[in-house]
């Protein structure tokens, strides 16, 4: 999951080039039964999605962790970004849903949805936190590495 993340951000990165680019840490993250490429899509979206809610900030930072469940691993991408208000929550996994107006963030209101949808053909699950003016949180779970 390491090397997968690693290059979903850094093709985000380098497609960010010239804007206010975000540190982005990423904890030892544990392997989980799935299609990389596939994976490697979830993180480009909610990377990019993370890098332009927290860009209009003097430090924009995105951190990448996880945790273990009993038959899953729980990894987060979360910012500190311009969040969302819970009581939208309903319209975040919807296509073409968008919580901020086209003027403020560019973008066509899919990506969370693609998001959903792979996640959730792997068995996993997905869910975020968030609260306006102190960013958001991504959850998303998947089959823990069979040998484990």
């Amino acid at each position: 999951m390491n090397s997968v993340a690693d290059s979903a951000m850094k093709e985000v990165l380098n497609s960010e080039k010239g804007n206010n680019i975000a540190e982005i840490t990423i904890d030892k993250l544990p392997d989980a039964y799935s299609d990389s490429v596939l994976i490697r899509q979830v993180f480009i979206n909610l990377f990019s999605n993370a890098i332009k809610y927290s860009g209009y900030k003097p430090q924009p930072i995105v951190h990448v962790g996880s945790y273990a469940e009993k038959e899953r691993n729980v990894y987060y991408v979360e910012d500190n970004g311009v969040g969302f208000d819970m009581k939208f929550y309903h319209k975040l996994f919807g296509v073409f849903q968008r919580l901020h107006t086209q003027p403020e963030f560019k973008g066509t209101g899919i990506g969370l949805a693609i998001v959903q949808k792979i996640v959730t053909r792997h068995g996993g699950a997905i869910w975020a936190e968030g609260k306006l003016n102190e960013g958001a949180k991504f959850y998303f779970s998947l089959p823990k590495k069979r040998d484990e």
